[in-house]
C-alpha cells in the first residue's frame, strides 16, 4: 500500500515517551518510560478548514458546538458582535467567552468566517467530531502512544537521551527562532506575535520536524484516541496551543510531553486534531502501551536538560 496522501508513515519501533528524567512530572503528566508501536501513518498537518469543509459539503454533519450553540473563544479574539451578546465566562478563566455561534465556521463567533483562512487548522472540534471525521476519511485518531512517537520524529528511541522538542533541547525564547506557534506577551491581554503569529498560525506554518510533519506542538491542542484516565471520562490531547508558554509562566508548559485531558464533547478556538491510520499486514502481536510503570530502565540525558519550570496554576479542563 502507497502512502495515503497528506500522510507520512512511520515505521514502528521502541521509544522512551512521558516527562524526560530530571523535569517536573505534574499531576497530568506521563512518567518517563519505554513503550511500542506499530508502524502507521499520520496527517502531515492538523486538519484544515478547507478539509473539514468538504466533510461538512459531502456529510452534512453538524459539530457539537453547532448543537450546543456555543463553544469557547478567548474574549482578545472574539467579534464585537460576540462580545456584545456574550455575559458568561469561566470562574477561574475569565478570558475565555462562552460564544453563541462559535463553531468551526465562525472561529472567533458571529461575524467572522474561514474563506481566508482555509489553510488554518479547524477549531471548535470536539473529540466526538473528530472520531466522525476520521471515520468518513477512511482513518483514525492517533493513540496518544503514536502521537508522541510521531512528535519525537527521529528522536524517538529506547536508548537515546529524551529530547524536550522535536529539534532537540534549544528552547524557544525571543532572542531565537521561534519553531512553534506560543504566546508571547500579557496573557491573555496582549499577544506580541514574536513568532510571526497572533492567534492561529496556518497548519502548516514553521518548517516540519525530520519526520515531515508540521506543529506538532504549540498551535491547537490535537485529540487523541487515548482515554485520560480510565475514571475520568476524558480523552487525552497532546501538544498544547498557541495560547500556551515555552517556560509554564502561563497555562502549559509546552515540551513533548505536554498533555491535559478533556471531556469528548468539549470544545474551544485553540482545539483541533489530526488523523492517523493503520498500516496493514503489520504484526499480530498487541504492543507495549502507555502508562507502563514497569518499563525498561531510561537512559542517562546526554547533557543537563534546561530546569523544568514551576507547575502551572492554571491546568483547568473545559475549557482548555
Amino acid at each position: 500500500m502507497s502512502t495515503p496522501e497528506g500522510m507520512v508513515k512511520l515505521l514502528g519501533g521502541t521509544f522512551a515517551m512521558g516527562t524526560p528524567p530530571g523535569q517536573h512530572v505534574g499531576r497530568d503528566d506521563l512518567v518517563a518510560q519505554v513503550v511500542e508501536v506499530r508502524s502507521f501513518y499520520m496527517d502531515v498537518t492538523a486538519v484544515t478548514n478547507e478539509a473539514f469543509r468538504k466533510f461538512r459539503k459531502e456529510t452534512g454533519y453538524k459539530t457539537e458546538a453547532e448543537k450546543f450553540g456555543w463553544s469557547f473563544v478567548l474574549e482578545l479574539h472574539a467579534t464585537d458582535q460576540a462580545k456584545a451578546t456574550t455575559s458568561q465566562t469561566v470562574k477561574d478563566a475569565p478570558q475565555w467567552l462562552a460564544v453563541q455561534g462559535a463553531y468551526w465556521r465562525q472561529p472567533f463567533g458571529p461575524g467572522s468566517g474561514v474563506k481566508s483562512r482555509l489553510n488554518y487548522p479547524a477549531v471548535h472540534i470536539s473529540y466526538n467530531d473528530a472520531k466522525f471525521y476520521c471515520k468518513w476519511a477512511q482513518k483514525r485518531l492517533p493513540t496518544e502512544t503514536e502521537w508522541e512517537y510521531a512528535a519525537r520524529g527521529k528522536y524517538a528511541s529506547a536508548t537515546e537521551p529524551m529530547r524536550l522538542y522535536p529539534w532537540g533541547n534549544e528552547v524557544p525564547t525571543n532572542e531565537s527562532e521561534w519553531k512553534l506557534n506560543l504566546w508571547q506577551g500579557d496573557f491573555p491581554r496582549t499577544d506580541a506575535g514574536l513568532d510571526g503569529h497572533v492567534g492561529l498560525a496556518p497548519a502548516d506554518a514553521f518548517a516540519p520536524h525530520g519526520a515531515g510533519l508540521y506543529n506538532m506542538l504549540g498551535n491547537v491542542w490535537e485529540w487523541t484516541a487515548t482515554l485520560f484516565s480510565k475514571s475520568s471520562q476524558q480523552q487525552v490531547l497532546r501538544g498544547g496551543s498557541y495560547l500556551d508558554s515555552a517556560d509554564g509562566a502561563f497555562n502549559h508548559r509546552v515540551i513533548l510531553s505536554t498533555r491535559m485531558g478533556n471531556t469528548g464533547d468539549s470544545s474551544a478556538d485553540n482545539m483541533g486534531f489530526r488523523c492517523a491510520k493503520t498500516v496493514p499486514g503489520g504484526p499480530k502481536h498487541k504492543p507495549q502501551g502507555a502508562n507502563r510503570f514497569d518499563a525498561a530502565p531510561l537512559p542517562p540525558p546526554e547533557a543537563p536538560l534546561p530546569p523544568p519550570a514551576a507547575a502551572s496554576s492554571c491546568r483547568s479542563h473545559r475549557p482548555p
